[in-house]
C-alpha cells in the first residue's frame, strides 16, 4: 500500500518511503540512537527520552510526509522539515555527548574520517553497515557514527526539500491537479 496510485484519477503516486534513502538513514539512526542511549546515557537524564524521540520524529515525518504527499506537497515539504528539525536537534545531542564528556570529534583530520566517509557512501545500507561503530565499546566511536550518519541524513533531507519545491513549482499541487481533472470531465460531457 506503500505505492498508492489511481492512474484514472488527479491523485499522484505517493508513498514509498522504504525507497527514500533519507528514510532508510533515518531508520538506522532510530535503531542505532536506541541502542546509543540504553549502552550510555542513563533512563533517569532527559536526554535519553528527547534522543530516541529526535529519532523517532526524525524517521516518523519523513514516512509520514511521504504518504501524505498525493494529497498535499505543502504537508510533504512540512513534514520532511520536521524531520530535518529533529535530527539536527539529535546531531547537537551527539556533539554534546561528546564534548561534555571530553571525547575527541572526527574532523576531517581525524583519522577515522575518511574510513567513516566512505561507509556514508556505501550503497544500500542497513544498520548492519554501522553496527560495529554504534555498538563499540568506546563511547567516542559510537557518538561519532550517529553524529556522521545524523549529519549526512541532515544534508540529504536538505536537498529533497529543495527537490519537493522545484517539483511544487514545476507540477502544482492538489488544488491545480483537481480543477484540471475536473474541468476534463466536463470537457467530455459536452
Amino acid at each position: 500500500m506503500d505505492k498508492q496510485y489511481n492512474e484514472d484519477g488527479f491523485i499522484p503516486k505517493h508513498g514509498g518511503y522504504e525507497n527514500l534513502i533519507t528514510y532508510q538513514k533515518a531508520d538506522i539512526i532510530f535503531l542505532g540512537t536506541n541502542r546509543f542511549c540504553e549502552k550510555w546515557v542513563s533512563k533517569f537524564d532527559r536526554t535519553y527520552d528527547q534522543m530516541v524521540q529526535a529519532a523517532r520524529s526524525g524517521q516518523q515525518n519523513i514516512l509520514e510526509g511521504s504518504m501524505a504527499s498525493g494529497t498535499s506537497k505543502k504537508t510533504e515539504i512540512f513534514l520532511t522539515n520536521v524531520a530535518r528539525a529533529s535530527l539536527d536537534e539529535l546531531r547537537k545531542d551527539y556533539l554534546n555527548f561528546i564534548n561534555v564528556r571530553r571525547l575527541t570529534f572526527w574532523d576531517k583530520n581525524h583519522p577515522y574520517y575518511a574510513e567513516m566517509g566512505k561507509k556514508l557512501r556505501t550503497p544500500n545500507q542497513t544498520y548492519e553497515t554501522f553496527q560495529k561503530g554504534i555498538e563499540s565499546e568506546n563511547p567516542e566511536v559510537a557518538a561519532n557514527v550517529l553524529y556522521s550518519l545524523t549529519n549526512v541524513t541532515i544534508y540529504l533531507l536538505a536537498q529533497q526539500l529543495k527537490k519537493l519545491e522545484r517539483e511544487f513549482l514545476d507540477e502544482g499541487g492538489i488544488s491545480e491537479r483537481m480543477t484540471k481533472a475536473r474541468l476534463e470531465v466536463k470537457k467530455k460531457q459536452k
